[in-house]
């Protein structure tokens, strides 16, 4: 039976499972990081209140998570976040730019490549990309990984990896994209945004989760 309780230790349980607490599963999901705490769980009545349809879709999107799982973590059928660990390849930032790691069209691809196991929902073509540095402030941290889907489709707004043909990788999140260039806005608004020619973009691809 669904019910207040099981609903708020589902949220709970997605934030533990994707190595979040509740206010980061909330800022992960752009929502206030307020949003899922205990106090905001009762109405200044003392009456059960309910997380809003509108923030369990984003923390679904967010994370990655299926609907499925969302609804075996309320049911509490869900299995143990080590069965949902998964192994991909990985390497930082400050390596990724140098030729040898990926084929054309972003894929992983030669030697070099290390493995980590994380809490996430992989495919047989996601890597793991390691932030080095502090250009992504204050979104990733020195440290943070990110997992990164090839081939996945993007859309305004989406947190993407690009690798420029002159070697660049940056992270960015993908304002526009056209025929001509692509618009790429700044994680760290110390550092400028991006217009970048099309024919300049050796490939493109989404973060789909980020160890935080």
């Amino acid at each position: 039976m669904l019910s207040h309780d099981r609903v708020w230790a589902a949220i709970d349980a997605l934030a533990e499972r994707y190595s979040l607490s509740a206010s980061g599963l909330a800022r992960r999901a752009g929502l206030d990081s307020t949003a899922f705490n205990k106090s905001k769980r009762l109405s200044s009545d003392g009456r059960p209140r309910w997380p809003s349809t509108e923030s369990l879709a984003k923390i679904i999107e967010a994370t990655g998570a299926s609907l499925e799982e969302f609804t075996g973590l309320v049911e509490g059928r869900a299995a143990s976040v080590a069965q949902h660990r998964s192994a991909v390849p990985l390497l930082g930032f400050a390596q990724a730019g140098a030729g040898g790691f990926f084929d054309d069209a972003g894929y992983p691809a030669g030697q070099g490549w290390d493995l980590v196991e994380l809490p996430a929902r992989a495919t047989e073509t996601s890597y793991a990309l390691q932030v080095q540095g502090d250009s992504m402030l204050p979104l990733y941290r020195n440290g943070d990984v990110l997992i990164v889907e090839p081939g996945a489709p993007t859309r305004k707004g989406d947190r993407v990896v690009v690798k420029t043909t002159a070697g660049e990788v940056m992270a960015k999140v993908l304002d526009r994209q056209t025929m001509k260039s692509i618009v790429l806005v700044s994680l760290n608004p110390a550092h400028p945004d991006r217009d970048i020619p099309t024919r300049d973009i050796e490939w493109v691809a989404r973060i789909v989760w980020a160890s935080q």
